[in-house]
């Protein structure tokens, strides 16, 4: 990490940077504001409030993307709070530990880092479920079953569950497991998918152990006698059942009455790298009725 020290005291700013860079880190220490690179870019900034509380500020704002940790003599509203509120992470008060100060370097940038992919991660869910809409009513109590033709659906399903009730989602696929034992999951939902796989005796076994756990399945195929209630959702897109290569026919029909609700003939001629004109030939060739839904131009 390329980290920053701005503090008067030289003994004390040397002693935290010896320590850093034993540690790999490469570090720079200056005495006051006027020596700062305000170029350079720093992972992390060890910043004194002894310094005036407009040069805080400065460091502050100029750096947004660096993790500010406060360096206090005494705690008050000019040398904590208002820092904290400009987006300094967090202080510690001198004389410190040093391995507390380290903790905490190490704790943000951890912490820095989370973030970053739990939004990446949420920009992702976005993207996956795009257009993936629940429209029936689902079970209030769990367990719970899916029939469904779309494996995305039952998906959305599990994330909203485990959001709701703030729970960590676990995963089984059936088409690698023959025995599940809930109780390792008890804390957790536990989402057992690829139901279908499994033989009727494992199933009827998994559906009996599963009976006063916290557990969604899912099944592409019908689900015949089981304790608890059941979902049935159906995907009207064809694009979810598409599982070979097309004929560049069967893909045009298949783009064109997937996606004629959603384009006006416009836009999905131009996708299509077609003219208008050929859209039409090929509805008419097709059987294609236009959708009533579709935007006009």
């Amino acid at each position: 990490m390329n980290i920053l020290i701005l503090d008067e005291e030289v003994y004390l700013a040397q002693k935290v940077a010896i320590r850093l860079q034993e540690e790999g880190n490469y570090c720079t220490h200056v005495s006051n504001i006027k020596e700062v690179n305000f170029h350079e870019e720093y992972d992390v900034i060890l910043l004194s409030t002894n310094i005036s509380s407009s040069d805080v500020h400065k460091i502050i704002a100029n750096f947004k993307e660096s993790i500010v940790i406060l360096l206090v003599s005494y705690i008050n509203d000019t040398t904590v709070t208002k820092p904290l509120k400009d987006g300094a992470m967090d202080y510690i008060v001198k004389p410190f530990i040093m391995d507390e100060l380290v903790r905490k370097i190490y704790h943000y940038v951890e912490f820095k880092e989370l973030k970053k992919q739990n939004k990446n991660l949420q920009n992702y869910i976005d993207f996956a479920f795009y257009n993936t809409q629940i429209e029936c009513e689902l079970p209030q109590t769990l367990p719970f079953a899916i029939e469904t033709n779309d494996q995305r659906l039952a998906d959305k399903i599990v994330l909203d569950v485990a959001l709701k009730l703030n729970k960590t989602i676990k995963f089984i696929s059936l088409e690698n497991h023959t025995k599940i034992e809930p109780e390792q999951f008890a804390d957790d939902l536990l989402y057992i998918y690829d139901f279908h796989y499994a033989k009727k005796g494992s199933k009827d076994i998994i559906l009996k152990t599963i009976e006063s756990y916290d557990v969604i399945i899912s099944s592409l195929e019908d689900i015949d006698s089981i304790p608890f209630e059941k979902v049935t959702i159906k995907s009207t897109s064809k694009l979810s059942t598409v599982d070979s290569i097309l004929t560049i026919n069967d893909y045009v029909k298949l783009m064109v009455t997937s996606f004629q609700e959603k384009y006006p003939d416009t836009e999905l001629s131009k996708r299509l790298g077609i003219s208008r004109k050929s859209l039409w030939e090929k509805r008419k060739k097709f059987g294609i009725e236009k959708s009533k839904g579709n935007k006009s131009e």
